[in-house]
């Protein structure tokens, strides 16, 4: 405290002063900064005339003022505080006043006075490090009469600015009425109360503040003051705060996507077309308020544009679609690209399944609405179902269309099982066809040449991964059923190619395949390229599919058996039991499939019957 404000007279005015003439010991009265009364014992103590007041004390009392500045800064108005002087014959008493104070001089004797635990106390409340005001309610409008330090510094109020004023100085157009009205009550019921609300610094600015207020009584019960403990909470409010409207806005974005997903789920589940799924997934999108339309494009292999398949809600042509734009880099990046133009955010999410990319799907929005990174978790998951149904899609395509490419490619890496067992063998294979296994999974039946069912068995154990099992031995050659964990064939098939051979031999393997011409046909060759090195693509031709007739039959057929029946009919033809002099007997081929003859038998018999109705039926 640089000084103490409104000077006057000691309490009394002139009869007073007269009274203290009378004092023996010195008695000094100070206000504004400046010794304004000094009795007769003071006036010789520190050489002072009546005729040299006001004088500013620091000169008259030398190293004395620092100790008793502080005291008068700290002591409480209507309060008393006793200052020790280390060098001095006195002790000073600081009466503290609303105006002022007066400064009794206390001569000291042979002892010391000891320690007080109030300084002790006293100076711990001014130097604690949350704001701390008293109030006295026997005044009017129940003032301030003591502010710490800490209160100062957070709220930019000096001691002059807020003592003798009531606390609600702090307050403001956005502090809580109901947080006041609490302290008021808590107030007047004489009880403590600890409320948050916005206050405001002397500059202005706001800050939360976390107020505690709580009477102080005496011997007798009374309430003489209440003790206010204010502490900054800003950045924890801030926080609280943050993470209510996070939490409000998620709880937005889901509510409002929740039917979004469900509903392009079922248009996942339901559709019976690639265009009739992608254009119901484009049109709910734009049916979305918070969006204003979506388009969904695929790149065009020959020329790199964007051609787009199906729009709702928004217009949009390949040629505005440059590489700029967020579809090409979510295409190249395999990530969601979000960005705005003047008028629109446009978010892209790749349309990938199984590394194969079946497009892009761009959502509209309005420029001013962002897509944070949560509602792009969403939409991303929601772009995977779509891609997840165009494969499924693309797939049973693959069976029903006519319009395919033939691709022939070589393959050399030994992760690819016929490639290793003709690297470690002279065996030469030829792919027959996948069938289902007891329990779950596949395998795929390969005819081997060269090399004995032992010498086979013996390379696939050195495979991880991969099991073989000799169906048949005969005349040097075998059927064998080959599991592999990485499956290609099925790997394929869940890619919408159909593998039409495959013939494998010296550490090498070609594949012929089918892929449908509306399919990524780059995609899934790249695909193909990233799972096995040493990938040579040897031709591509557009054709139409082979033998589809027979294939629809064989389908039909296929779905009319059981699983037992299917394969008991497949190892009887492919191990020439219908041959004669058959080369197996129905033993051993129930064997092979885990199952006692009799049961092989009449498996067999069930599906040659089934067969015979396939040809001979009326369909």
């Amino acid at each position: 405290m640089d000084s103490v404000s409104e000077t006057h007279e000691p309490e009394g005015g002139t009869s007073a002063a007269a009274a203290l003439e009378w004092f023996v010991d010195p008695v000094l009265a100070v206000a504004d900064g400046a010794i304004t009364f000094a009795n007769e014992a003071a006036r010789h103590e520190f050489d002072l005339s009546e005729g040299t007041l006001p004088r500013e004390p620091e000169p008259v009392l030398g190293s004395h003022w620092a100790p008793i500045e502080a005291a008068l800064t700290e002591t409480t108005v209507g309060t008393a505080r006793h200052v020790p002087l280390e060098t001095a014959g006195y002790d000073v008493r600081v009466h503290r006043g609303e105006e002022g104070a007066t400064l009794a001089f206390e001569r000291l004797g042979e002892q010391e006075p000891p320690a007080s635990d109030r300084t002790v106390k006293d100076r711990a409340i001014n130097e604690a490090p949350v704001g701390i005001t008293i109030s006295d309610p026997n005044r009017e409008d129940n003032p301030l009469v003591y502010i710490n330090e800490a209160y100062e510094e957070i709220t930019g109020y000096d001691y002059e600015d807020v003592v003798g004023r009531n606390c609600r100085i702090l307050q403001g157009e956005a502090s809580d009425p109901e947080a006041v009205a609490e302290m008021r009550t808590g107030i007047d019921e004489e009880r403590p109360v600890t409320v948050e609300l916005t206050n405001y610094r002397k500059d202005g600015t706001a800050f939360w503040n976390e107020v505690t207020i709580a009477p102080v009584r005496n011997d007798a019960g009374e309430v003489t003051h209440y003790v206010g403990f204010q502490n900054d909470v800003t950045a924890r409010k801030e926080a609280e705060l943050e993470l209510e409207r996070r939490t409000e806005e998620l709880e937005y974005i889901l509510e409002r996507v929740e039917g979004l997903i469900q509903d392009v789920t079922d248009v996942v589940a339901g559709s019976t077309s690639r265009p009739e799924l992608e254009a119901a997934v484009c049109e709910r999108i734009a049916a979305e308020e918070a969006y204003e339309g979506a388009w969904i494009g695929e790149r065009d292999p020959a020329t790199e544009a964007i051609e787009i398949r199906e729009r709702a809600g928004v217009s949009v042509e390949a040629s505005s679609v440059g590489d700029d734009h967020t579809a090409p880099a979510a295409l190249e990046t395999g990530a969601v690209a979000v960005d705005s133009d003047r008028e629109t955010t446009h978010a892209s999410f790749p349309l990938r399944y199984n590394g194969i990319d079946y497009g892009v799907l761009t959502v509209c929005t309005d420029r001013d609405r962002a897509i944070d990174d949560r509602e792009s978790v969403i939409l991303s998951a929601l772009a995977r179902a779509v891609a997840s149904g165009v494969n499924a899609r693309e797939t049973s395509r693959t069976l029903a269309t006519d319009a395919v490419v033939a691709v022939e490619i070589e393959l050399a890496d030994p992760s690819f099982a016929p490639v290793a067992l003709t690297a470690a063998t002279d065996a030469r294979l030829e792919y027959r066809r996948s069938v289902h296994r007891t329990g779950d999974g596949t395998a795929s039946l390969f005819t081997a040449a060269g090399a004995t069912g032992e010498e086979l068995r013996a390379a696939a154990a050195e495979l991880p991964g991969v099991a073989l099992e000799v169906v048949v031995e005969h005349e040097g050659s075998c059927l064998i059923e080959l599991s592999d964990d990485t499956d290609p064939v099925g790997w394929l098939s869940e890619r919408g190619v159909r593998t039409r051979s495959i013939e494998s031999e010296d550490g090498g393997a070609r594949l012929a395949l089918e892929i449908p011409r509306s399919a990524n046909v780059r995609s899934v060759v790249e695909a193909i390229e990233d799972r096995y090195d040493g990938t040579d693509v040897v031709s591509f031709r557009q054709r139409e599919s082979e033998g589809r007739s027979r294939q629809e039959f064989a389908s039909r057929l296929e779905e009319s058996l059981t699983d037992r029946q299917f394969t008991a009919l497949q190892r009887a033809y492919l191990a020439g039991y219908f041959e004669w002099p058959r080369p197996t007997t129905g033993e051993e081929l129930a064997q092979t499939m885990g199952v006692s003859r009799p049961t092989f038998h009449e498996h067999l018999r069930g599906a040659e019957a089934k067969l015979c109705g396939a040809f001979f039926g009326e369909e």
